[in-house]
């Protein structure tokens, strides 16, 4: 693990042509690999706009393997530039079985692991479950709240909706992860006010933060960027409201974009987690004897 490493944020806007989200992404990390990154995590599904706002089965066509177009590219882009890169793709994974996937291509390695978005939201506007299976359950490559082992640490990374999940973010730090990283796609309806908007962007960083706080590790959270209208017609699309972020282990905010093209830049001083585990050991008093109930649903008071 790198002592202190230096991570970067690609936060962009997005379109169905892949070549023209994709070369967004790629300036992002050019400018960030000549500021001296080693690491950047882009967004969720950052090749496409967000098409969870309405049911279409064309959609699928968007689809792609993890030896598609997207990781290919992205893993040139790893080798020559000397980055550690986390993307997104809309994963096809067999006939009729797809996921919202993390990729994370390592220099000059190329793909060596996958996340599979485990918690799938369905609200007006993010009907996810139509489109995606979560990812399998269980222990090992690709599965589960596994980190994925890179030349510069352990990653821990989630994807969007499970960032509101501290057991989530718990069980990657178990595993070992170094820090923990949300690509996400998390906007407000236009028709909401300026209060709700104001409370919904901060309930969503605090939850990230106190993750950071609970588990000791700094926190790297993308989201995308401006107004995606319905493709329907029947709503009034999604205002993405950017805000990017990095965060220290105790939750310490270092850097924070705003809702415009941004490549937001923190140095993590990743060994300063052994300092702030010593004096908060919460993984020394956690009482794990205690914990079964945490498997139900919802226990019934009566």
């Amino acid at each position: 693990m790198s002592p202190d490493l230096n991570v970067g944020i690609v936060q962009q806007r997005a379109w169905n042509d892949k070549h023209r989200s994709l070369d967004e992404s790629e300036r992002g990390l050019r400018a960030l690999a000549a500021r001296g990154a080693r690491l950047v995590l882009l967004q969720e599904l950052h090749a496409t706009t967000y098409f969870c706002q309405t049911e279409d089965t064309s959609v699928f066509d968007m689809a792609e393997s993890l030896e598609g177009p997207t990781v290919t590219r992205l893993a040139g882009l790893a080798r020559e530039l000397d980055l550690v890169i986390v993307g997104s793709i809309f994963e096809r994974r067999a006939a009729g079985l797809y996921h919202n996937t993390a990729v994370v291509l390592d220099r000059d390695r190329g793909l060596v692991g996958t996340y599979r978005k485990m918690h799938i939201p369905d609200d007006p506007g993010f009907y996810e479950k139509f489109y995606f299976t979560p990812g399998d359950s269980g222990h090992g490559r690709g599965r589960g709240f596994t980190p994925i082992d890179t030349s510069l640490g352990r990653l821990g990374v989630l994807v969007c909706w499970d960032q509101w999940y501290p057991e989530a973010a718990r069980l990657m730090a178990l595993a070992g992860a170094d820090l923990l990283l949300y690509p996400t796609a998390i906007g407000w309806d236009p028709n909401d006010d300026a209060a709700e908007q104001q409370r919904q962007l901060e309930a969503w960083q605090l939850i990230q933060r106190s993750h950071a706080v609970a588990n000791g590790l700094p926190v790297v959270v993308a989201n995308r960027i401006g107004h995606e209208a319905d493709p329907s017609g029947h709503g009034d699309g999604i205002d993405f409201w950017g805000n990017s972020f990095i965060a220290g282990p105790q939750g310490e905010l270092l850097v924070q974009a705003d809702r415009e093209t941004e490549h937001p830049m923190a140095t993590l001083p990743l060994g300063r987690s052994e300092t702030v585990r010593r004096i908060w050991p919460y993984l020394r008093d956690r009482r794990i004897d205690a914990y079964q109930d945490l498997t139900e649903r919802y226990l019934d008071h009566r």
